[in-house]
């Protein structure tokens, strides 16, 4: 991930990290105070229970500063690296009762940014071949936007638009309200203030002429039979990039690239996410 976009999205990770503390501890770890002496120190691993792309490291140690600043997280392995099963991921040390309550909050974020990861290494790997890329959506949780995405981009693919704001996509209701694709461009052109780039959705072969005749940055094949991405693909002749979108998943993805679109777009690497399986194991000092 770009430093400068981190940079630009730490507020909002701080928050999601907050967020996500408090509505686990509200006003205690009532187990841990009765039982954990305030003195006690221990240590702690996070361990891979099966391979995958790791992501969320960073996110982790926040997670243990936000509750102690005290505590000290040593990696063992990088964001983004892909580890076997049984793998010690980072090492913690530090108050055992504050180690306690942040460990679940740290853990839910590393197993769904490595799941998605892993997912997108998958889908990746599938496709290593062409010279398609694997894209997201904007199907995120809610307040998650940018860590879903940061780890899309961990496990090897490519962000498509964070938001509404930093892309213009003209989808099917756009181009129904405008009263067709071309106006549908045309109005983007004549009252936006940003130079930003402009991808247009196409769901027939007469979009899609009309679409190439405004020249937009990119364009987007809409729930296109492989045969009739294809033909796009032949029509287009690369001089604008195009963007498969619709349904995709492991089982069709290869199909999809191999008809020579640029980007895949894909809704389940962030909408319906299996965790990758990592423990915390908690050990004396």
């Amino acid at each position: 991930m770009n430093q400068n976009i981190l940079k630009m999205y730490r507020e909002d990770v701080i928050r999601s990290v907050q967020t996500a503390l408090s509505e686990d501890i509200k006003t205690g770890d009532i187990t841990s105070n009765v039982i954990i002496p305030k003195d006690l120190v221990y240590c702690g691993y996070f361990i891979a229970k099966e391979p995958g792309v790791i992501a969320g490291l960073y996110i982790a140690k926040l997670v243990f500063h936000e509750v102690d600043k005290s505590i000290s997280i040593k990696n063992l392995v990088s964001d983004s690296a892909f580890i076997e099963k049984g793998t010690k991921l980072a090492k913690v040390e530090g108050s055992a009762r504050s180690i306690l309550i942040a460990e679940r909050t740290a853990l839910n974020f590393m197993q769904r940014m490595s799941g998605i990861a892993t997912t997108t290494k998958k889908y990746m790997d599938l496709i290593a071949h062409t010279k398609c890329k694997i894209l997201d959506t904007r199907k995120t949780v809610p307040g998650l936007r940018f860590l879903d995405k940061w780890s899309v981009e961990l496990g090897g693919g490519q962000n498509h638009r964070m938001g509404l704001y930093d892309m213009v996509l003209i989808k099917d209701n756009h181009i129904e309200a405008a009263g067709g694709v071309g106006n549908a461009i045309e109005l983007v052109r004549k009252n936006s203030k940003t130079k930003l780039p402009i991808e247009i959705e196409v769901k027939t072969f007469k979009q899609l002429d009309e679409a190439l005749l405004y020249k937009p940055d990119r364009i987007m094949l809409d729930n296109m039979s492989i045969e009739e991405m294809k033909k796009s693909v032949k029509i287009v002749n690369k001089r604008i990039p195009l963007e498969a979108s619709g349904n995709i998943n492991l089982k069709t993805v290869v199909e999809v690239a191999e008809t020579g679109v640029d980007y895949i777009s894909v809704g389940k690497l962030t909408h319906s996410v299996t965790a990758l399986d990592i423990s915390f194991l908690f050990t004396k000092k």
